[in-house]
């Protein structure tokens, strides 16, 4: 058995919502792709597809095995390691009362969560010479989102096609969170809003506009 398992998930939406798809990565010892499974969603949002992903990676791997995961979805790690227990306290409620976007899927997680070693990592996505094992579920969830069939290791398949997105340059990287939108912004809050995590935010706050309106920067999802 493996002292450490490292590996990667991402999930993908053409359309947000739109054709979607999940894919895990699991790397050998020299941290290289050595067993991968992604799957279709049908027509689903992003960060159904990302906690989907998260979902079946530690379905996939012995919970007795410590684990690093690796994932450009700041929504997803963030609602299993940062917010889950606030909710959990309110009864699975949100800060402002509403029912917790995705409540079965995290809900989920957490029992899987449960009693077992795991080491959250967040990368940057769709980096010229970003993490391998995001980059390499990130293309496998995109396929399977684009194709809506199942593939991997198991099945014998080859290994997903290059993105044709146009990879970040290092010169150009800043700390905006993965998967931001193309031309979108962070600007002060004219009004109190409520973002799409359930949370609120402030007038004179800082917010970012995605795919379903305006929230948290970290919240920031697009279309791919």
């Amino acid at each position: 058995m493996p002292e450490r398992v490292v590996a990667a998930c991402d999930g993908a939406s053409k359309g947000n919502p739109g054709p979607a798809g999940w894919a895990w990565v699991v790397a050998d010892d020299a941290e290289t792709p050595s067993r991968w499974e992604a799957g279709p969603l049908g027509r689903t949002t992003n960060n159904v597809a990302e906690l989907t992903a998260l979902e079946r990676l530690l379905t996939a791997v012995d919970p007795d095995v410590p684990l690093e995961i690796r994932m450009d979805s700041q929504y997803a790690m963030k609602a299993v390691t940062t917010w889950l227990p606030g909710w959990k306290r309110k009864g699975w409620k949100t800060a402002s009362g509403k029912p917790v976007a995705n409540q079965e899927l995290v809900a989920r997680i957490d029992g899987l969560l449960d009693g077992r070693q795991v080491e959250f990592r967040y990368v940057p996505a769709h980096q010229a010479d970003g993490d391998r094992l995001n980059d390499f579920a990130d293309r496998a969830a995109s396929q399977a989102a684009t194709v809506q069939e199942a593939a991997g290791s198991a099945y014998g398949s080859p290994e997903p096609l290059p993105s044709s997105r146009p990879a970040v340059p290092a010169a150009r990287r800043g700390t905006a969170p993965a998967k931001r939108a193309s031309g979108s912004r962070t600007i002060k809050a004219k009004f109190p809003g409520r973002c799409v995590c359930g949370r609120s935010y402030a007038a004179g706050e800082s917010i970012a506009k995605n795919t379903q309106g305006w929230g948290h920067p970290e919240c920031r999802t697009a279309a791919d």
